[in-house]
């Protein structure tokens, strides 16, 4: 083991002493050791052990871990603190601008164990409420952050919109007259994109060098027919070359799960054809967009009927979800409502954190009294346009609701979400999420498994139990469209729909400018062919007062 990696060692351990808030001392003590080793002019294994304690900047207690790092390879007391720091808390000493004292306070007092949690509470404006971060200092940790993900390999959907555009735009300027075809993973509306896809109409040879010669991408792969680059934004771009006989059953094929795929194959079905539309025309099947095109038996329905027409964006009516100054949020209720009006939305939900949620300034009764006057007072300068009275009341660990019944009546929509000890089995999860659908105030369950897309896996639950007590229960499921949650997962989308159970895309805005995150909903719930009657925020202002009082009663 040589001097840097020994300093390496004693660097971070005197790091992870001061997250866990230990010694400060002693934690300063191996810091020094680590700037000492570094700077030695010659190799710590030759110097004689009784000597290494009179080096400068090296004492007693760092002599003898050093000798334990040169005869073993290791370093006991480093391993055990490591065992108990997460593993997403060490990873944040790679994020410039967070050092060890910040990320005890990340780590101990916001609670966050990940970048990807952590990434979240600042574009939620959470950092800046903890004494030694700011404005800047929380803009700083998101840029960096983002950063440190962009070089990871794995993209949130809406992380690669930009790009596909430009390099969209690039193919077709170095193909000119050539057919450049979205695929894949993107095309399909995944929520995670592990790399962007074409199809180039052109010669795989002529591919490769034509982007060879392009200084934004370098090659990694290379197969039969298609090219795997590494793009100079961090992407992964696969090219896949074709003539113009099988453009058809190519895109066919990499833009479709497998089992679809392979179901489409079993038909026989005649591909060579000039486009998507032709095929699915020519073949008499109702076309079946990318979105739809995972589940075999999606197929079946497409061969006896027209699909159901999927919702879109445009059918979105208001917005049900989203957080205001008065919590966590950037803008004033009036802000958002302005964003909302100038969108042509019809209505708003300012659903700001319950009191438990002291780390984003939740409500208390008698803050929840102001609001409500306070939206009183906007209803009569917005009208038609309409503000309900909402709160996203925390799931409490026994799965009660953390207002008092007279709290929860003077809303007009509650909706339920679980924030606080995420770290549970699924029968405790179930307990507490079954009770909160149970309680009688409850109208939307959110971001059902808490799950953070690329960063926190989010509590195991039993899904269809979960949709039983929705249906019975007449509570809607949320569908939450921020990018990096989609939650409720698609895949399940089905089963809620089968059972009647209304979804809710909302936006979980903390910004007048994120509104339309509706849009991401839109785009997973098409995979599962949700229709707008099916989503309440697609409800028409009257319906959605209808509904509400229809849960009243």
């Amino acid at each position: 083991m040589d001097n840097y990696q020994i300093a390496d060692q004693f660097s971070l351990l005197s790091k992870l002493m001061d997250i866990h808030g230990e010694n400060s001392f002693k934690s300063k003590s191996y810091a020094s050791a680590a700037f000492a080793i570094e700077k030695l002019p010659m190799p710590l294994s030759e110097i004689a052990a009784e000597k290494i304690a009179e080096i400068k900047g090296i004492g007693s207690s760092s002599a003898q871990k050093i000798i334990e790092l040169l005869q073993t390879g290791k370093l006991d007391v480093l391993e055990k603190i490591i065992l108990s720091t997460p593993p997403g808390v060490i990873e944040m000493l790679n994020i410039k601008g967070i050092g060890p004292k910040k990320i005890n306070t990340i780590w101990k007092e916001m609670e966050l164990e990940t970048l990807g949690e952590l990434l979240y509470a600042c574009k939620e404006n959470r950092l800046k409420l903890y004494k030694g971060f700011g404005e800047k200092t929380q803009q700083s940790v998101i840029d960096n952050i983002e950063f440190y993900f962009k070089n990871k390999g794995s993209f949130l959907y809406a992380q690669v919109e930009d790009a596909v555009q430009l390099i969209e735009m690039l193919l077709s300027k170095v193909f000119t007259g050539r057919k450049i075809i979205l695929t894949g993973e993107f095309k399909r509306q995944l929520e995670i994109i592990n790399e962007l896809a074409f199809i180039v109409e052109e010669e795989i040879a002529i591919i490769e060098n034509t982007l060879l010669g392009v200084d934004a991408f370098s090659l990694i792969e290379r197969n039969e027919k298609d090219l795997l680059f590494n793009s100079s934004s961090g992407f992964k771009l696969r090219i896949f070359s074709s003539d113009k006989n099988n453009i058809v059953s190519t895109l066919l094929q990499t833009s479709s799960s497998e089992p679809f795929f392979e179901a489409l194959k079993v038909e026989h079905l005649n591909m060579k054809v000039a486009d998507e539309a032709v095929f699915f025309n020519f073949n008499n099947i109702s076309f079946i967009p990318a979105y739809a095109r995972e589940d075999a038996a999606t197929l079946e329905i497409a061969k006896n009927g027209a699909l159901p027409v999927p919702i879109e964006a445009t059918d979105i009516k208001g917005i049900i979800h989203c957080h205001s100054n008065w919590s966590d949020g950037s803008n004033t209720i009036e802000e958002m409502a302005t964003a909302a009006i100038n969108l042509g939305l019809e209505y708003l939900a300012i659903s700001d954190h319950s009191k438990t949620a002291f780390y984003a300034q939740g409500l208390s009764e008698e803050r929840i009294r102001a609001q409500h006057k306070y939206i009183d007072e906007l209803n009569v300068k917005f009208a038609p346009f309409k503000i309900f009275k909402s709160i996203e009341s925390d799931i409490l660990s026994d799965g009660s609701l953390d207002y008092d019944e007279e709290i929860l009546k003077s809303f007009d929509l509650v909706i339920a979400s679980i924030h606080s000890n995420l770290k549970m089995t699924e029968e405790k999860a179930m307990m507490r999420l079954i009770n909160a659908i149970e309680n009688p105030y409850t109208h939307i369950l959110g971001h059902m498994t808490g799950r953070l897309l690329l960063s926190r896996p989010g509590y195991p639950v039993n899904h269809e139990k979960i949709i039983d007590a929705c249906a019975a229960n007449n509570v809607a499921i949320e569908l939450n469209a921020n990018p990096s949650r989609l939650d409720i997962d698609w895949r399940f989308i089905k089963k809620a729909l089968d059972k009647n159970v209304l979804i809710s895309i909302n936006p979980d805005s903390h910004s007048a400018d994120t509104l339309m995150h509706t849009r991401y909903g839109v785009k997973v719930a098409q995979k599962a062919l949700l229709t707008k009657e099916q989503n309440l925020s697609s409800f028409s202002l009257a319906a959605f007062e209808d509904y509400l009082a229809t849960h009243k009663k």
